[in-house]
């Protein structure tokens, strides 16, 4: 496959973004290599606080977080999804899959040889992230869930139709507009280019332009029995699981049910709804979750064990 390396000057001036890069290059079932970024900050011997964002963003999104956490101890881990921050781009639209998605970040996450894991997903970083917790369920030691879900195509919200009808038809991709509005404040101008700046044009935006069409929201959609199977794992994940979605998201709202409901290590848990923030609630409310996720490791330190 082709594939697009965005050039490193578009990163050069980011705002709040002082982290030193990291990559591992992973090999495609196809032969080719696509190199992942990622952030790893903190002390190497803790547990690692994964964060995975989703679509169209990239590890910016937890620019807060990483400081924040690692004041707390925590070793902190946020990579870029390929097609996005600084993350190798397949240049072709059919270069992208579900299933390919999570076995680009399951060769990641095995080459880093991550354990004891605290997971933090939003949006597709909870479609790839739950997919890997299903196939290493040993390696996480406890799930943070937020504005995200497994879908098994059985339908969603109008909101995300109304998002995949304008992924698919709006003429130029406008990433840095998007995460605008998905959020309740503003952000400035410099966080909205930072937005953009993984895509110096339309060719780096095959990867976000296909992911909407890849959920798996109808039975006809790949990846519905890969996603039964996880969902199969997850009714057995008894390790604590806290649901934190946000209330002003109209593409997730109401989805914390599901894990409530039928995942075991969501019994008894805190869950909470984060108040006055969107669907990109880590730019609304990133000291509450930064404090939700530090007191959450906090209350079940055994779990690291």
């Amino acid at each position: 496959m082709l594939v697009l390396r965005t050039p490193d000057e578009r990163f050069a001036a980011l705002a709040d973004y002082p982290f030193a890069p990291h990559y591992l290059t992973i090999t495609d079932a196809d032969g080719t290599d696509l190199r992942i970024h990622y952030i790893d900050e903190g002390p190497r011997d803790a547990p690692p606080v994964l964060l995975m964002h989703g679509e169209p963003s990239w590890s910016y999104l937890y620019r807060k977080f990483v400081p924040a956490l690692v004041a707390k101890g925590h070793r902190v881990i946020a990579p870029d999804l390929i097609g996005f921050g600084k993350s190798d781009k397949p240049a072709a639209r059919t270069d992208y899959s579900y299933e390919r998605h999570v076995a680009w970040m399951r060769d990641w996450l095995t080459a880093l040889d991550l354990r004891h894991i605290t997971l933090f997903c939003q949006d597709w970083g909870g479609l790839i992230g739950l997919r890997l917790v299903a196939a290493f369920p040993d390696r996480f030691a406890r799930l943070v869930v937020a504005n995200t879900g497994l879908p098994t195509g059985t339908g969603f919200s109008e909101g995300f139709n109304a998002w995949l009808a304008f992924s698919q038809n709006v003429p130029q991709f406008p990433a840095g507009g998007i995460v605008k509005g998905g959020v309740v404040r503003d952000l400035t101008p410099a966080e909205i280019a930072a937005y953009d700046a993984p895509f110096p044009d339309e060719r780096y935006k095959e990867g976000a332009r296909q992911f909407p069409t890849l959920v798996p929201i109808t039975p006809e959609h790949a990846s519905v029995a890969e996603n039964k199977a996880a969902w199969a794992v997850l009714e057995t994940f008894d390790k604590p699981v806290l649901t934190a979605f946000s209330d002003s998201d109209a593409i997730t709202r109401g989805g914390e049910k599901a894990f409530i409901d039928r995942v075991p290590g969501a019994s008894g848990q805190p869950h909470v709804i984060i108040r006055q923030a969107g669907h990109f609630l880590q730019e609304d409310k990133p000291e509450e979750l930064c404090a939700l996720i530090d007191s959450f490791i906090s209350a079940e330190p055994e779990s690291d064990s």
